[in-house]
């Protein structure tokens, strides 16, 4: 049921970028590009955030809808399409792919052959817009134009004021159109080519576009929101190699050591990074550094790289899901066997327990989608369970994630425990630094999902009314399996019960000896466990319940150990007083096997239905 006024769960990741963002929004170093009159208009303040993921997630903060020309960020996009129009061996005759370390502006070509060095730089860019395929210019910007919208996954246009302001003072660009037509790199009048190259630089986005762009080439030229195909993913890996190595200009040697994942800065302000298979990040800040990059933008980069451990030389092995089961207690249930009806009653209150099975290497980019999904459940949550066995690794941005999760819900009153940790010690470690005075109250472990289940049960059964004092003893009117006897017949076989104590620790039934009773638990808990040392937990009873009785009817060994884990009282029925009271009550012995019988078939299909759970 949905909490009056109960507060928004935001997740993890927004609050680290509100953070950043407040954090990077106190720099207010660097200009406001003025070379194009129409740029220095922008608002030095503007200042916007977006991260999306490969798999669809969007998570923005600032001025994420701002509108700005998208510039050289237009680069990498069209040189995408004239691959696809051309393909590398033809596009390469026109256009090269190394980085030259000078600035986007630069007049760079090769001395032998006049071809730019590659597509990132100013000449580069002309060469490759004369490379888009169309019968009129017009045309061929079209075709630029609709590409940008499938990437950007909305209907894009022009800015014509700031494109005319380009055209009117692009006489560099236009000086670098007439070479290139010298060497032969663009055919006919380079003055239409240089117009598009104008008119793609003008293009309005806004950040959340960005981060969207970014994001489909991560996802293999597919937009992650719309799921249409916005570039071959044949030709993705190309594109983001010449971002690699060339789409911070003069920067980009430093850009790939500090922040190593593939960009293209634009001087109204943009910056577009590409973690490929993960994620894109859009940012916006108008004020640039002496490289024409934004300074702000930079700065979340390289705190978005460190914090998350995106370089692209770091990256996590890829593999599958993270998450690789998820349940609730309903589903399946601890081994603590239960009375008919705590059992009604916990399919319905063991809901609020969700498990979540999580395997491979837990990074930022296989850890978002898992905290994603949890806090889409989390109203409907209590308990969390994460069961860490098969995870191979964990670094440290899983680590603040992880962290992050534990006080969010716990603000919300809901706990969550962690299983099979003990192989990942960085976890223990980051939550007792972060956690500090509350790391004992909050990184609840335990060794396995089974007794984290067990724990949780408890305390969903503790505010209801079939809580039972710790020194509860049970009579054997109380018995499960003298439910439906009457007083007239339960008065019949209480003589036959002979009462028993054992000790904590105590085994009460040893695997392998002979079956010679059936248990009757009166006070005190057992468990039953798989032989040998180290064994592991089958079931656990609670007083009104019967144990051994499997080995009784059919007469073969015991299978398992059965242990007292408190101080025990129970009552024992032998086999031979059983055997002789069914002489003397025949329907009495035969009603006693059908209780048992039923009581088995109980157990076997909560088993089933909790296979059903792995299936």
């Amino acid at each position: 049921m949905k909490i009056e006024n109960e507060p928004k769960l935001i997740s993890p990741i927004q609050d680290f970028l509100e953070h950043l963002h407040q954090q990077c929004a106190a720099n207010d170093d660097g200009d406001v590009a003025t070379y194009i009159p129409e740029l220095a208009k922008a608002d030095p303040s503007w200042f916007g955030i977006c991260i999306v993921t490969a798999n669809g997630a969007v998570y923005e903060v600032g001025d994420t809808r701002q509108d700005f020309t998208i510039q050289s960020i237009s680069k990498p996009f069209v040189y995408g399409l004239a691959l696809e129009d051309n393909g590398r061996a033809a596009t390469l005759e026109r256009v090269g792919v190394e980085p030259t370390g000078d600035a986007f502006n630069s007049i760079s070509l090769d001395p032998g052959t006049g071809r730019p060095r590659n597509p990132m730089i100013n000449a580069g860019a002309i060469a490759t817009a004369g490379l888009i395929a169309g019968k009129t210019p017009a045309s061929r910007f079209k075709r630029i134009l609709e590409t940008f919208s499938l990437y950007a996954g909305r209907p894009l246009k022009v800015d014509h004021t700031v494109y005319l302001s380009e055209s009117e003072t692009g006489h560099r660009n236009r000086a670098i159109g007439h070479m290139l037509r010298n060497f032969d790199k663009l055919t006919g009048d380079p003055a239409p080519t240089t117009e598009i190259y104008f008119q793609q630089c003008s293009i309005s986005v806004n950040c959340r576009d960005l981060g969207i762009m970014a994001a489909t080439l991560a996802n293999h030229g597919v937009n992650p929101l719309t799921g249409k195909q916005a570039l071959r993913g044949e030709y993705v890996e190309s594109v983001l190699s010449v971002m690699g190595t060339c789409g911070m200009y003069d920067y980009a040697g430093e850009w790939l050591y500090h922040v190593g994942i593939p960009a293209k800065s634009g001087v109204s302000g943009g910056v577009l990074a590409v973690l490929p298979g993960q994620l894109g990040i859009g940012v916006f800040s108008p004020r640039l550094d002496a490289h024409g990059n934004s300074v702000r933008g930079i700065r979340v980069c390289q705190e978005l790289s460190r914090h998350l451990d995106l370089h692209l030389f770091n990256r996590p092995v890829a593999g599958k899901s993270t998450i690789r089961l998820r349940f609730t207690g309903a589903d399946f249930n601890s081994s603590h066997v239960r009375t008919p009806e705590e059992s009604r009653t916990l399919r319905e209150l063991a809901k609020a327990i969700n498990v979540y099975q999580l395997q491979g290497h837990l990074a930022f980019a296989t850890m978002e989608p898992v905290v994603r999904d949890i806090l889409e459940q989390a109203e409907a949550t209590t308990y969390l369970i994460l069961d860490l066995k098969r995870v191979l690794s964990l670094n440290e941005s899983a680590g603040h994630l992880l962290h992050s999760l534990v006080g969010k819900l716990h603000g919300l009153e809901k706990t969550v425990l962690f299983t099979h940790s003990d192989h990942l010690p960085l976890l223990r470690r980051m939550m007792k630094k972060k956690l500090a005075g509350k790391y004992a109250e909050l990184f609840t472990t335990f060794p396995d999902n089974d007794l984290a289940l067990e724990w949780c049960e408890e305390r969903l059964l503790e505010n209801t009314r079939y809580a039972r004092a710790a020194n509860f003893r049970a009579k054997p009117a109380d018995y499960l399996l003298f439910n439906n006897f009457s007083r007239g017949e339960l008065e019949l076989i209480q003589p036959l019960l002979q009462p028993r104590s054992f000790k904590r620790g105590q085994n009460i039934i040893s695997a392998g000896t002979d079956a010679q009773e059936v248990f009757f638990l009166a006070r005190g808990s057992v468990s039953v466990f798989l032989p040998g040392e180290g064994g592991r937990r089958l079931a656990t009873f609670s007083p009104g319940m019967s144990f051994g009785e499997m080995a009784f009817i059919d007469g073969a060994r015991r299978s398992a150990d059965i242990v007292a884990d408190t101080e025990v009282e129970c009552h024992l029925l032998t086999l031979e007083d059983f055997q002789k009271f069914g002489k003397t009550h025949p329907a009495l012995k035969i009603k006693l096997l059908e209780q048992l019988c039923l009581d088995l078939t109980g157990k076997l299909r909560k088993a089933n239905r909790e296979l059903t759970v792995f299936e």
